[in-house]
């Protein structure tokens, strides 16, 4: 039996009764939002739900029920233990991309209450280096297929999971098979000593994409991601038929949160690819899985659009974008081909990262409010809040008045790892400044505007890089790769300060004609960038995540105009 609270002194008395099962009542509601919290726990639960069910796939073959998925992330577990992690080695590096094999490795490390740190892939060995160093990382999970294709020189103990093949004893196996098929799941929560772990231990560090500067390592905790997961269910509104197509990296948060955890702590299947560029790849693992959720960017939608067949997308009835702002035009060309609309959500590594989210129409519960407005980023989602303070002053602003955008919930991240003068600079009273500029319609839906590191101060007068890049993408169209091709940012300026530039690859139209189209679409002469602004290069910089890299941006742009 369970037991909550204190033994009935005098069990003849009401009072003392009533009592009891009072403090019963909330102690059982704490334990049960506890659960919800520790998403491991709820990772064992889910996969016993679904036991007999589809519960990993992937495009590499792998085909996985919930019980076969917790079977081999508990055997996975036993192993690095016993092979591998020393006793106390709580920061464990993971260098894998989106597949069963990542899943695992991610689900085998958190039931042994490790932390488990997704590297991104994508930047160099000298950035790698620094992310392990500032993790005190020792030993790195990868696989000899993923690093043939890579030439990663690491400061940490490189660990191939293939190894692990032949490595389970008959004891492991049978040990597992119990405590996968048959054990409770209270009994097993026990027996790895998950009630020990607490909501605000951390699970996991995800750096960010360095996109304005050094990556800083986020520490996520288990109420961060835990919330967030709650958060996804009840905006979305999932079913135990929904398969999520799983591409954005785990070294990402959206992908680490929605895509892994989502996944991992809710009654669904996920289909996983490797890479998010590899559009037939996708398509095809869409058709065959029946995926009804993708969670994407933009940028990597256009390539869809363009790659893949209406046959391989027929399924979703759910698309997510993120990361970017998210072109009418491309929401109504996909719709066209798709026949499902896009919808645009936000959110930052800081924030877990959902923050807000529109509810896509085909998950509308229909109800006297309205859950989508185009345009915008959607309401905040359930347990968090936004507000809107001015830019110089910090006072908060009113509806529809546009300012810094600050948010509080349980999605606040715990902190920069070893960086508290940097955590507190951004986190104030439980508040974090997320650096963007945005404003709060009278119904609650949030407008993101410009980005404070995007924006110049031009003639006093703050100029944002943002709307000219819109007005200019409106101008070039797109292209049948979906990759951008038009980039502002500004570099010092002798007598204004700041001076408009625009990076560019090859285009159709000439200097003179983009110039006369801003000033068309209404632009100031303050926004429109000279003539000499313009400055054409092969390719631009981006991040592994699809965003522009607006540090090599500025860099870029910095070394072009000194020639």
């Amino acid at each position: 039996s369970i037991h909550f609270g204190s033994p009935i002194a005098r069990p003849d008395d009401p009072h003392q009764i009533r009592q009891a099962v009072l403090k019963l009542g909330a102690n059982a509601e704490t334990v049960a939002r506890d659960t919800k919290m520790i998403v491991t726990r709820l990772f064992i639960r889910r996969a016993k739900q679904r036991k007999r069910q589809l519960k990993v796939a992937d495009s590499l073959g792998a085909e996985l029920t919930g019980g076969q998925a917790l079977l081999r992330a508990l055997v996975l577990r036993r192993l690095l233990r016993r092979h591998v992690l020393a006793e106390g080695e709580q920061y464990v590096g993971v260098l894998l991309p989106p597949g069963a094999g990542g899943f695992l490795t991610n689900m085998a490390l958190a039931l042994d209450r490790r932390v488990s740190v997704n590297l991104n892939y994508t930047v160099s060995s000298e950035v790698m280096n620094a992310c392990i160093k500032m993790a005190g990382i020792k030993h790195v999970l990868t696989s000899r297929k993923f690093m043939e294709k890579m030439e990663f020189k690491l400061d940490a103990e490189i660990v191939y999971l293939e190894d692990f093949k032949d490595k389970p004893t008959l004891a492991d196996k049978a040990v597992c098979w119990l405590q996968s098929y048959l054990v409770p799941a209270s009994i097993l929560d026990r027996t790895l000593r998950l009630g020990e772990v607490k909501p605000d231990d951390v699970l996991t560090v995800i750096f960010t994409s360095g996109s304005t500067g050094v990556p800083k390592g986020v520490m996520l905790t288990y109420a961060n991601v835990g919330s967030n997961v709650e958060a996804i269910d009840q905006v979305v509104h999932l079913k135990p038929s929904d398969v999520l197509i799983g591409i954005l990296p785990f070294f990402h948060s959206f992908g680490y949160t929605v895509t892994l955890w989502g996944v991992a702590g809710l009654n669904i299947q996920g289909a996983y690819h490797f890479s998010p560029l590899d559009a037939k790849q996708i398509g095809k693992l869409t058709q065959k899985n029946g995926g009804t959720i993708l969670l994407s960017t933009p940028t990597f939608l256009r390539t869809y659009l363009r790659r893949c067949e209406v046959e391989e997308f027929k399924t979703l009835d759910v698309v997510v974008c993120g990361a970017e702002k998210l072109p009418r035009d491309l929401a109504d060309e996909f719709e066209k081909k798709f026949g499902v609309r896009p919808v645009e959500g936000y959110g930052t590594t800081e924030l877990s990262p959902l923050v807000s989210v529109n509810v896509p129409p085909s998950r509308s519960i229909g109800n006297f409010q309205a859950d989508r407005r185009e345009g915008s980023v959607g309401r905040s989602v359930p347990g968090v809040s936004a507000k809107i303070t001015h830019l110089e002053t910090g006072a908060e602003q009113k509806a529809g008045e546009s300012g810094m955008l600050w948010i509080s919930g349980p999605n606040v991240m715990k902190g920069y790892m070893h960086q508290p003068e940097l955590t507190a600079s951004v986190v104030k009273d439980g508040w974090y400044q997320t650096g963007d500029v945005a404003f709060i319609d009278d119904e609650g839906f949030i407008h993101i505007t410009g980005r404070e590191s995007r924006f110049s101060k031009i003639g006093g007068e703050m100029v944002p890089h943002i709307q000219i890049e819109e007005e200019l993408e409106k101008l070039v169209g797109s292209t049948d790769d979906g990759k951008p091709q038009v980039a502002v940012t500004a570099v010092p300026d002798a007598k204004k300060g700041e001076r408009l530039i625009v990076l560019h690859t090859k285009l159709a139209k000439s200097i003179d004609e983009l110039r006369k189209g801003l000033s068309e679409a209404g632009l100031p002469n303050l926004f429109i960038p000279a003539a000499d602004g313009f400055v054409e290069v092969e390719a631009l910089p981006i991040l592994g995540t699809g965003k522009l890299d607006l540090k090599g941006i500025k860099a870029m742009a910095i070394e072009r105009t000194r020639e």
